[in-house]
């Protein structure tokens, strides 16, 4: 019993010994813990306010890559060098990571990536939409084109065209190749493919092929060594960009830290460097290369909706505004380029334009005109510029100073969804449609010549469209993006059958010889945009969605439009009141003077009534918006303009006073001779008789035809529309450039004028009664 007692104490000694420990340790713990939370709160909580880790740090990564692909990868004493390998050296570097680089071909890099034998490629690997399917890339490292080169004595390969019946040479898994192939099925060549670009340009020099297609840093490289023994022939073709690629869904740490590291690079001046050093006078800008993506690192830029300015970081939209005001002309029926919505002028031309007055630091005011009365209005100096998917032309430079290009466009031809037209041969005979002034335009007229079509021409696309979908024509053409977009509306019922042709690049376009600091305003703001992305944030919000929308029901059309038609309405009602007030002063004025003894003032009054009854009322309104300004200010020096409300009235007014003149003419001389004499033998004068006795007995003679002449102004008003007014009809045209659906605008237009001339009529017919009691 003592012992067991005794083994007791002990047990309590060891105990109380261990428990004292334990509780030794937990208040160093809690000290330590209390310690580092301090350190925490101190600091600021450095683990969430420091940068993100490094998303790849310490590991190593294989990277496949070519063999024989200067200036991008290719062995110098040894070593492996190159735009490619400095760069991917540079950003392992940058992000702390190891690479092990595996020299295979481009082909052979391929597989290596795919079976999991390397884990990227980078091999001047052009992201294309095929390769996205089986890759994922990175932010573009490279803007690539493509040119064709022949032997140095070689003269008589020129062009594409001198190509038919030849070979011309490639390196395979190239934009070149894939180019070469596409272009063979125009001109008629066949296209030899190598593994390395040294036996596609050995090929050439041998006499085996007659040309070679290549990407332009290799091709320019190669020439500038003077060892290739072949010359260019040919101006760049736009190409792809180039990425590093891993297999899809893996190694997404490996993409972020390049990305990551390819904006540090830029940033710090180390990959224009290396640019310089390969490339020379050929080395892009770095930080613009694919329209600024690749400076932006892992940052997702928000395409923002139309209408809005580019949210990006490396480009300024608060510019102060201390360069001036601007008027700029566009179009009214360009979609994606120019249309309304929502009451405001959006498109990648009017968003493009707004970005760059914000960051330049001028303001813009718009005109919606129509692509001809546009370049008239900037030729009369109605407006200071315009910007209407216009292309740049050698005939157009005789007129206008052109910005650099912003937009590179082709032509494609689309038919009727139920057309068995698929080929240019198939259209002779027939009748094509095409909108005035545009590539698609241009290009029609040379393919008819050799192909024998007639063109039917329009203003509008939309009226284009409807006429191939209702049989009059067979087909259309259009620039590529316009005739895309209003497909995928889901609006417009036509099929594309052609690829894009080659078209010519969109400017923005000033008089010749006039606002060249607005010229050179847009140039610097368009650079600013491209090489930020700016540029592609705009032209991603309209054309990055590629599916096609349903359309809307006619109901849910007429809601949608109604404002802006209401609107319409409203400023037609306006330019009526103002003008048939103005015109029945005139018509009384001029009325009374044809009824005069004195012949000069009989003559004045004949002269007014016959220019204006004939001539036609748009001759008319283009003379006092365009004529006027342009004469004021090439005759007299002087700067004059008219908007088009004032414009538009003085029109109608002169013009309906001319017919309210020999209204009240033929009233006047109604009345029976026998009143006028009555009231002058009761001593009246000759103006007292007129105002108390003729004009009374006259109005009501002349009431039914005062109002329909007030009916004829009013639909007059509709002939406004081609100065950008914006009434009805303007309306009724801007809602269909959005949305393709004309038949059914255009009831809506009609019902809208019935009713309102419907009114008019109930109202002068109880005037008439009142006044014919």
């Amino acid at each position: 019993m003592k012992s067991f007692q005794q083994r007791l104490l002990q047990w309590q000694h060891h105990r109380n010994s261990a428990l004292s420990t334990l509780a030794v340790l937990l208040v160093l713990l809690l000290t330590v813990g209390t310690a580092a939370g301090a350190a925490q709160a101190i600091t600021g909580n450095q683990a969430q306010s420091a940068e993100d880790p490094k998303p790849a740090e310490g590991q190593t990564f294989v990277i496949a890559t070519d063999t024989t692909w200067a200036p991008f990868e290719f062995e110098e004493g040894g070593e492996l060098v190159g735009i490619d390998m400095d760069l991917i050296n540079a950003i392992a570097e940058d992000q702390g990571f190891d690479i092990d680089i595996q020299v295979l071909g481009f082909d052979g890099a391929l597989q290596a990536v795919q079976s999991g034998q390397a884990d990227a490629v980078m091999a001047g690997m052009s992201i294309t939409d095929e390769r996205k399917q089986s890759f994922d890339f990175s932010n573009p490292y490279f803007d690539s084109g493509i040119q064709m080169a022949v032997a140095d004595d070689n003269d008589s390969i020129k062009g594409y065209e001198d190509l038919a019946g030849e070979t011309v040479s490639a390196k395979t898994g190239t934009e070149g190749y894939d180019f070469a192939t596409t272009l063979a099925e125009d001109y008629g060549f066949e296209v030899t493919g190598f593994q390395d670009a040294a036996d596609a340009y050995n090929d050439v020099t041998s006499g085996n092929s007659v040309a070679v297609f290549d990407d332009y840093p290799i091709l320019a490289y190669a020439i500038a060594t003077g060892n290739s023994g072949l010359k260019t022939v040919t101006d760049q073709e736009k190409a792809s960009s180039y990425g590093m690629g891993v297999q899809k869904g893996q190694n997404p740490e490996l993409v972020a830290a390049f990305n990551d590291g390819l904006k540090n690079v830029i940033e710090n001046g180390t990959y224009q460097d290396i640019l310089d050093e390969y490339l020379g006078e050929n080395a892009p800008e770095a930080a613009s290369i694919g329209n600024g993506q690749a400076a932006l690192g892992n940052e997702q830029l928000d395409y923002g909706e139309p209408g809005e300015l580019p949210d990006n970081p490396n480009f300024a939209t608060d510019t102060p505004v201390e360069n001036g005001t601007f008027v700029v002309a566009t179009d009214t029926t360009f979609a994606p380029f120019e249309f309304q919505q929502n009451g405001e002028m959006v498109g990648i031309d009017m968003d493009l334009l707004k970005a760059i007055a914000a960051n330049q630091g001028f303001e813009v005011e718009i005109q919606s005109l129509g692509f001809d009365a546009a370049l008239q209005a900037v030729q009369s100096g109605q407006a200071d510029a315009v910007m209407a998917g216009m292309s740049i032309t050698d005939e157009r430079k005789e007129v206008f100073d052109f910005s650099e290009p912003y937009y590179q466009s082709g032509v494609q031809m689309a038919v009727a969804e139920d057309s068995d037209i698929s080929t240019y041969e198939d259209l002779a005979g027939q009748t094509v449609a095409v909108k005035t002034g545009t590539e698609g335009y241009a290009f029609a007229e040379t393919l008819s010549k050799d192909i024998g079509f007639e063109l039917n021409s329009f203003q509008d696309s939309a009226d284009m469209y409807n006429d191939v979908a209702t049989g009059n024509s067979v087909a259309a053409f259009e620039d590529a993006p316009v005739l895309q977009y209003g497909i995928a509306s889901g609006n417009v019922p036509l099929k594309i059958v052609t690829d894009p042709e080659p078209g010519a690049d969109y400017g923005f376009a000033v008089n010749k010889g006039e606002n060249a600091e607005l010229l050179e305003m847009f140039n610097a703001g368009l650079d600013a945009a491209m090489e930020s992305g700016a540029y592609q944030q705009i032209i991603d919000r309209y054309l990055a969605n590629e599916e096609e929308a349903a359309g809307t029901s006619f109901f849910a059309l007429v809601a949608n439009a109604m404002p802006a038609l209401m609107q319409g309405l409203g400023f037609t009602l306006w330019a009526t009141f103002l003008s048939i007030v103005f015109a029945m002063v005139l018509g009384i004025l001029f009325g009374i003077l044809k009824l005069s003894s004195n012949w000069f003032l009989r003559g004045l009054a004949g002269a007014y009534v016959n220019i204006f009854r004939g001539t036609p009322v748009i001759v008319q309104a283009f003379f006092f918006y365009f004529g006027v300004p342009a004469f004021f200010q090439q005759f007299l020096g002087q700067q004059v303009t008219l908007d088009a409300l004032t414009a538009g009235v003085i029109t109608l007014s002169l013009n309906a006073g001319a017919y309210i003149t020999e209204i009240v003419r033929g009233g006047v001389q109604s009345v029976d001779p026998g009143q006028m004499e009555a009231s002058r033998s009761l001593g009246l004068g000759w103006g007292a008789s007129m105002r108390r006795v003729v004009m009374p007995q006259a109005f009501k003679i002349m009431t039914p035809n005062l109002i329909n002449q007030f009916i004829i102004t009013l639909k007059d008003t509709s002939l406004l529309s081609v100065l950008g007014f914006a009434e009805l009809t303007y309306q009724g045209r801007i809602v269909i450039a959005s949305t393709f659906r004309s038949f059914e605008i255009w009831i809506v237009v009609a019902f809208m004028y019935f009713i309102v001339i419907w009114l008019l009529t109930l109202l002068s017919n109880w005037v008439d009664r009142k006044l014919n009691k």
